[in-house]
């Protein structure tokens, strides 16, 4: 069963982050290597990544058969996504558990959802 951990980031966390001093940012990304490291060992790893900030993303509109892209409007949000973990595990609990390992989870920025298959939920 796959399942979505999507990492959020605020106003909030953002300022937490950059008054780390290098030694506790270094420590941070320690923790997502050794994350991905037992994830990839586990075999529960499908992908993850980190998504550039979202003045960097576009929105596209379709309509009557064509699209056009823009700048926004985005929906008003005070999270966004900062990045995810696409993982493949037995259940929903464990899951839940990777999601805990990342550091974010500390915040509470963290949501597990799982993946629908196109016949519906893969549960």
């Amino acid at each position: 069963m796959k399942y979505l951990i999507m990492i959020w980031h605020n106003p909030k966390s953002r300022a937490i982050w950059e008054s780390f001093s290098d030694a506790e940012r270094a420590e941070g990304w320690r923790a997502y290597a050794e994350l991905n490291e037992n994830l990839i060992a586990s075999g529960e790893m499908v992908i993850s990544e980190a998504l550039a900030d979202p003045s960097q993303g576009r929105r596209v509109p379709a309509a009557e058969g064509q699209s056009l892209a823009t700048d926004g409007p985005f929906p008003e949000a005070k999270e966004q996504l900062a990045g995810f973990y696409l993982v493949d595990c037995e259940s929903y609990e464990r899951a839940m558990e990777i999601g805990a390992m990342v550091p974010e989870s500390a915040l509470g920025l963290v949501e597990v959802r799982p993946v629908l298959a196109m016949n519906g939920p893969d549960m």
